[in-house]
């Protein structure tokens, strides 16, 4: 078994790859499995086929999914690190009722789904909750719509029309939201995510690391302005759909851009915000998560969708 930082104590990956069992659920891993130099099994991490057949065996041996595939070129997702996520996620929203959330009443949207479609896919094996997925790809569109058909999963993912519009014309005037997730193009220039993906590789090839992912299409790496600038936008916007959504959440991957962040989140009027910290592989990340509704508010919502 390979040691890895801390998860959340619920992640079914806390205590690393037992590859011998991740074999036994998908043979074909066993292609890609090799030796570290202290005789522990690992993967190439480097090597994006071992990387994809990795994630497919995480996900039908942990998650019971059978058919999950990425095309050359996608973004390639850290399962251990995305389900990390949501399980903080769940831990944020019971904060505010003791109604059980592992429930299909519980309707989350996905903001960039991406053609992994893994917080959809990792969240209804999670805790069944029911998901609004989007994305401004059209590609990633066609294919997460698939994945979610052939694995019968109650996701619904629709296109986002325009770049600084997240949930205009997709959260629709009945729907109401229980949370939102995101995980923002990280770099401001097409030049950074080059050199970002240089940076992994070089250090990559000197030590083995279960959280780097290769591939990104370039509106999954970036866009103008960074992640501050994306998630500034959303924040901009998520105030006109302060009464249909409790929680709106996004990854945050540069601590530096938590304090403006915050300061344009208390000027928008978000009554609460929070900033929860994760340990992903041998980095640490966050997930910045405000809302509109004092507390009171949002147990009388959750009360509503739950009881």
């Amino acid at each position: 078994m390979i040691e890895i930082p801390p998860l959340h104590p619920q992640n079914r990956h806390r205590n690393g790859y037992d590859f011998d069992a991740l074999c036994s659920s998908l043979p074909s891993l066993q292609a890609y499995v090799i030796k570290r130099p202290d005789g522990q099994a690992s993967i190439d991490f480097s090597d994006a086929k071992a990387l994809k057949t990795l994630n497919q065996a995480l996900l039908k041996h942990h998650y019971d999914v059978a058919i999950w595939d990425l095309p050359e070129g996608f973004l390639c997702p850290p399962v251990p690190g995305r389900a990390d996520y949501l399980h903080h996620l769940y831990d944020l929203i019971s904060q505010d009722t003791e109604h059980s959330l592992k429930q299909p009443k519980v309707r989350v949207m996905d903001v960039g789904t991406g053609a992994s479609l893994i917080y959809p896919i990792l969240g209804n094996k999670l805790f069944n909750w029911q998901f609004l997925a989007s994305d401004i790809d059209v590609h990633s569109v066609k294919l997460a719509k698939q994945l979610a058909q052939l694995n019968a999963l109650p996701i619904k993912v629709v296109q986002q029309k325009q770049p600084t519009q997240y949930f205009a014309d997709i959260i629709k005037a009945q729907d109401t939201i229980v949370a939102t997730l995101c995980n923002p193009p990280f770099h401001d220039s097409e030049q950074s995510a080059q050199a970002g993906s240089q940076r992994k590789w070089r250090n990559l090839k000197g030590q083995q690391s279960n959280t780097l992912n290769f591939g990104g299409r370039a509106n999954e790496l970036w866009c103008q302005g960074g992640e501050l600038a994306f998630v500034r936008n959303m924040a901009l916007e998520s105030q006109h759909f302060a009464e249909q959504v409790i929680w709106f959440t996004s990854l945050v991957s540069k601590k530096e851009n938590e304090r403006p962040l915050k300061s344009t989140l208390r000027k928008l009027g978000a009554v609460q915000i929070e900033s929860v910290a994760m340990a992903q592989g041998q980095k640490s990340s966050r997930f910045i998560a405000w809302t509109f509704m004092e507390a009171d508010e949002r147990r009388a919502q959750l009360a509503r969708l739950l009881g």
